[in-house]
Parts: C-alpha cells; sequence; structure tokens
C-alpha cells in the first residue's frame, strides 16, 4: 500500500475516533444535567463578591480583596415570593441587629430633651448668718466651710456693748416698770435673736452676760464661712450660711427650639460622671422667664431628693426632660 492511501486511512480512523468521543462526552454532559434537574440542583445565574454586590462574574473566582465568589440563583435575584425589589434579611442577621417587633398602639409620644447642668444647693432651704448688732467674736465654734452643723449648735459668741444695754434695760424694766415696757423689752432681746433659754436664764438669775452665744436655726453643711476669731462684724457681716442637701437644685439650660414644650412639673432623669451606673429623677421646679441674649438657651431649675447626700454641689450632670 501506497504512502499516500496509509495517510488517508489514519485522517479517517482519527475522525470517526473524534465523532465518537464528542458523541461519548455530549451522552455524558446530557446525562450529568439531566441527574442535576432531576435532583433539583439549581444553577447559579452569576457569581459576585461578598462584600461588593456590584462585582459580578459569569463563573466562579476571586474578588479584588481576595475572597471567594458567591453564587447567586434565581430565586434571590427575583427576591422569592416577596416582589421584585426586596430586601430579604436572614434570620441569623435579624437576631443579631436586635430588630423587635410590636403591636401598633395610640398612644402619648415623649421628646427627651437632653442638655447638661450643674448641682446646686436648694436655694429655698439656704440661710444667711448676720449678727444684728456690733461686736467682736469671742469664740468661733465652726472652724472650716462643709462643716455638718445640726439644729441648735452653737454656732459663735459675740461680745457686744448693745447686747450687753439690752439686758441690762430687760432687767431694769422687770424690776421697776410696768409689765408692757418688761415685754417690749423681751421682745427687743428676741429680736436681737438672743434665745429663749437666754433670756429666761437673765430673767431667772437677774446677771447680765458680757458675751452671747448663738446656734444654728437649722441642720446643713456650713457654707463660705466669712469669719474667725476675734474678728470686728456689723450687721451687714454675713458671717456664714447653712444650707440643706436633703434636696439639691439643678440648673440646665434648653435651646430655644425647645422652650415651648418645658412646663413645670416634668418628669426628669439625671445621670452623673462619678456614677455613671445610677440614675436619679426629679422634676422641673421652675422656667426661668427671661432667654439668655447671647446663648439663645433657657435656663431651667431642676429639684432632685438627695438620699445618702451623693449629689454634690458644683457636680456636672447630664440631663433628660421628658416632655410630651
Amino acid at each position: 500500500m501506497s504512502s499516500n492511501n496509509k495517510t488517508i486511512i489514519a485522517v479517517i480512523i482519527g475522525a470517526l475516533i473524534g465523532v465518537g468521543g464528542m458523541s461519548l462526552f455530549h451522552s455524558q454532559e446530557s446525562d450529568t444535567g439531566q441527574k442535576a434537574a432531576d435532583s433539583g440542583e439549581k444553577k447559579p445565574l452569576y457569581w459576585v463578591a461578598p462584600m461588593d454586590s456590584n462585582y459580578r462574574r459569569d463563573q466562579p473566582g476571586k474578588s479584588p480583596m481576595g475572597m471567594d465568589l458567591v453564587p447567586v440563583y434565581e430565586e434571590e435575584e427575583s427576591g422569592g415570593d416577596l416582589g421584585p425589589g426586596a430586601v430579604k434579611i436572614s434570620p441569623n442577621v435579624i437576631h443579631n441587629l436586635g430588630v423587635r417587633t410590636a403591636p401598633v398602639q395610640v398612644k402619648t409620644m415623649q421628646t427627651n430633651i437632653s442638655t447638661v447642668g450643674y448641682v446646686q444647693y436648694d436655694e429655698d432651704e439656704l440661710i444667711h448668718i448676720h449678727p444684728r448688732v456690733d461686736g467682736w467674736i469671742e469664740k468661733l465654734y465652726v472652724k472650716a466651710a462643709g462643716n455638718p452643723v445640726d439644729k441648735g449648735q452653737a454656732l459663735y459668741t459675740l461680745y457686744s456693748p448693745q447686747l450687753v444695754n439690752a439686758q441690762e434695760e430687760f432687767l431694769i424694766a422687770l424690776k421697776h416698770s410696768t409689765g408692757s415696757l418688761a415685754a417690749a423689752a423681751r421682745e427687743r432681746l428676741k429680736a436681737l435673736h438672743m434665745s429663749s433659754e437666754f433670756i429666761n436664764e437673765l430673767e431667772r438669775t437677774g446677771k447680765v452676760q458680757q458675751t452671747v452665744t448663738f446656734y444654728s436655726p437649722q441642720q446643713g453643711v456650713v457654707d463660705g464661712l466669712q469669719v474667725r476669731e476675734g474678728f470686728y462684724v456689723q450687721p451687714g457681716t454675713t458671717l456664714m450660711s447653712i444650707a440643706k442637701l436633703d434636696q439639691v437644685w439643678v440648673e440646665a439650660e434648653v435651646f430655644e427650639r425647645d422652650a415651648d414644650v418645658i412646663k413645670k412639673g416634668l418628669p426628669v432623669s439625671m445621670t452623673l460622671d462619678y456614677l455613671p451606673s445610677k440614675e436619679w429623677g426629679g422634676v422641673v421646679d421652675y422656667v426661668y422667664p427671661t432667654l439668655n441674649s447671647q446663648t439663645r438657651t433657657l435656663r431651667v431649675r431642676l429639684k432632685f431628693d438627695n438620699p445618702g447626700y451623693l449629689l454634690k454641689p458644683n457636680m456636672f450632670a447630664q440631663v433628660s426632660i421628658q416632655a410630651e
């Protein structure tokens, strides 16, 4: 057989083998597709990047960030039974976001106005101690501002010629005058802040005291101690102040846009930096009538109970006013 005939026969045999192989491949592919269809396997429409849904490819691969592309199937593309354009969130994502549902109710909505303020003494319970006469501080029983005092506790002892004269006039009125003059002399001693015990003792003994001790009219803490022993004082001298801490004020400011909803009696909650886990409840005690022309804010006075005296004047506070 010639070489040309051998070549022609080899080409024919190769062609027959190729056709048979292709037929076998298509047959296997058809069988595989049929099996996938029979098993219900879904065919991906395309692949997307996990972090960027706009990055799409027609076959598996890697995203620009090096992550494996995620297949997208027909139901995911159409949104299932939710309709086109619907967003479907998996249950685990809903759980992580803390999404909660509740029945719809008709009720009053509250607006929480957040602001800051400063703790202050309750000025309704703040008293100032002044002498009623000229004199010298002989003995000072309160040594420093901030010291606690009880009602009736001795504060200071004063020597004053006017107090000595007032005692002598009272004793003279008791001995030589009518009852009305003695009563007037007694009232003068009371007006000079002499205690009833001191006046009764003076009437019983008939002896004039050169120095007079004055006592605290209420329980509280000393604020603004202005004198020391030996000081010369006059009626215009503020010796000290005594404040209560059972209740405190908090001076806060709200913006002008919220001024209309701020009313007396609204509930208020407050927290402080030094006790972040504790919350105090109070009320709006007073709304000031004027607006600050520079900051365009309205001053609001809040009142809080202070058990344990945890709230201390000049503390910085975060305030939330619950306005309807």
